[in-house]
């Protein structure tokens, strides 16, 4: 049995991982929490296996900061932590010999498509990205656009970009690993990406649409058994996948 600690329990993302943990035999839920908890506190008083925190990009760090000083596993889906910031806390999780999982995206189809992606990029290394979220999501570009850049820039060809002149600032997009991300914020959507790659006479599209938030539900609950197991914090689930 799995003990879980839920933080960042009122938010669209919390309700499902309740329901998620709630439902799976193996999980057992202790206590949720929100942005007014005194997490510390939560954690001395349950002393969970795993810490999942869905809060915000304004108290993640500080969030799995505490989560990984009290010697407990993090498995945080909150987005908008810098590279700097995730760099301090997989150094943490080193010293510590702590599994500690952060995910940008708990899709388990958006992991298999970046995959995808590095395949083509390989052969095809014209490409944009748009990603597409509701217009309660605070950060842009959304850090699942700026992984899939990520990984597509370490197996594609350096190109450089045609001179365009912008009309309207970052009208071509923002530049990630020489990449353009476009992020669109709207009601009515969840979470959607299309990768979408050029060449001579043809275009290759890859596409993801969430239309339901249960569709990462799978991937938190694979980071949180897989979590148990690791000695060090990783950076997406395609390290465990």
């Amino acid at each position: 049995m799995i003990n879980i600690i839920i933080n960042g329990a009122n938010g669209r993302m919390g309700k499902q991982v309740i329901k998620l943990v709630e439902n799976t035999p193996d999980f057992h839920l202790l206590a949720c929490g929100d942005s007014d908890t005194n997490l510390s506190q939560l954690i001395k008083t349950h002393n969970p296996d795993i810490v999942i925190d869905f809060t915000t990009s304004q108290v993640a760090y500080q969030n799995a900061k505490i989560i990984i000083e009290n010697n407990i596993h993090p498995v945080i889906g909150t987005s908008g932590l810098l590279p700097l910031q995730i760099a301090e806390l997989t150094e943490l999780c080193a010293v510590k010999k702590l599994g500690g999982v952060i995910a940008p995206n708990f899709s388990i189809s958006v992991v298999l498509m970046q995959r995808c992606a590095q395949l083509i990029a390989a052969y095809l290394p014209h490409v944009e990205i748009i990603e597409m979220h509701h217009d309660g999501k605070l950060d842009s570009p959304s850090a699942t656009a700026i992984k899939t850049a990520e990984l597509i820039a370490k197996v594609k060809e350096e190109i450089p970009n045609k001179a365009s002149h912008e009309v309207i600032p970052h009208a071509r997009g923002a530049l990630c690993h020489n990449i353009p991300i476009h992020a669109i914020r709207l009601p009515g959507l969840v979470a959607h990406e299309q990768i979408i790659f050029g060449n001579s006479g043809e275009t290759l599209r890859l596409q993801h649409d969430s239309i339901d938030r249960d569709s990462f539900m799978p991937g938190v609950a694979l980071a949180c058994r897989k979590v148990m197991e690791l000695q060090t914090l990783i950076y997406g689930l395609e390290h465990i996948i």
